[in-house]
């Protein structure tokens, strides 16, 4: 890749970023693309997230992503939001226009639900879901799952102000859809189709542990974790052991960082690429 007087720069504002795979999947899709762009991280965090957004108004930025902890700070210094974006609250992307103009979107959510209509062929609006987990993988998931006309959407999570919350700003600002759950309470899931884990239960320090118990997995229930590495969590392994549909996150991540491209370019991303790479990191 070479970078040039014309080059547009995209960054990653958030802290920490050692951990993210976002240039690299990033890079290569522009690459594959004949995009003359480049995707680098930039650590800040809410302390100083006001003079970074500002000063890349100036810049040579086709925009810029947004993950922890400044999904929520950023909005105060943006000029426009998406309806999406401003009903979730939240925003991963923002695209500059040549104005000068910073417009912000999520494309989180739209991730998720691109992955499960491509990949499991699911219509997202004829569809009943159970969500472990209401922080920002799940708040963005439902969210997007209220927006484009989910029928039912049951939260839960061992922190019960997170998922009462959630579950209020959904009804509030998208539909009156979703359902709190106590924590422990999985007699839901027997009423819905797709089930997703969001709570981050079998990746890292509680790898092999399934989050709900396997007497209420049914075969005939898609489950979805929005964890990818490993690609096969507890959760996983264990509906699948049941004869149940799976799918990780991978597609989520892949999809949204499609989205961002398409954002920020207005063109079609190179989907296979990316996914190769995303396939090639995580052999690694």
């Amino acid at each position: 890749m070479t970078v040039d007087y014309n080059t547009k720069m995209v960054t990653l504002l958030g802290d920490p970023l050692k951990q993210s795979f976002a240039a690299q999947m990033q890079n290569c899709g522009y690459e594959a693309e004949g995009l003359n762009m480049l995707y680098f991280y930039t650590e800040v965090n809410n302390d100083h997230l006001e003079d970074v957004v500002n000063g890349l108004r100036y810049m040579n930025f086709a925009g810029f992503a947004v993950t922890k902890p400044n999904k929520v700070a950023v909005l105060d210094y943006l000029d426009e939001l998406d309806p999406l974006c401003k009903k979730m609250g939240a925003s991963n992307t923002v695209v500059k226009t040549p104005e000068g103009k910073l417009i912000g979107y999520n494309t989180d959510g739209i991730g998720f639900v691109r992955s499960i209509e491509k990949d499991a062929d699911v219509k997202v609006d004829e569809n009943v879901y159970f969500c472990i987990g209401s922080g920002g993988a799940g708040r963005a998931m439902c969210s997007a799952l209220a927006y484009y006309g989910a029928k039912k959407i049951y939260i839960t999570d061992a922190f019960e102000a997170s998922s009462k919350s959630l579950v209020e700003d959904i009804n509030e600002n998208f539909a009156p859809v979703a359902e709190f759950v106590p924590c422990g309470d999985f007699s839901k899931v027997a009423d819905a189709t797709i089930v997703m884990n969001a709570s981050g239960i079998g990746m890292e320090s509680h790898l092999g542990e399934n989050p709900m118990p396997t007497e209420y997995i049914k075969a005939d229930q898609l489950y979805f974790d929005a964890c990818y590495n490993p690609a096969k969590t507890q959760f996983l392994l264990d509906a699948e052991a049941k004869g149940a549909e799976i799918l990780n996150g991978l597609g989520m991540s892949l999809y949204q960082g499609a989205a961002q491209i398409e954002l920020w370019t207005g063109k079609e991303p190179p989907i296979d690429a990316m996914k190769n790479k995303l396939l090639e990191i995580i052999s690694e």
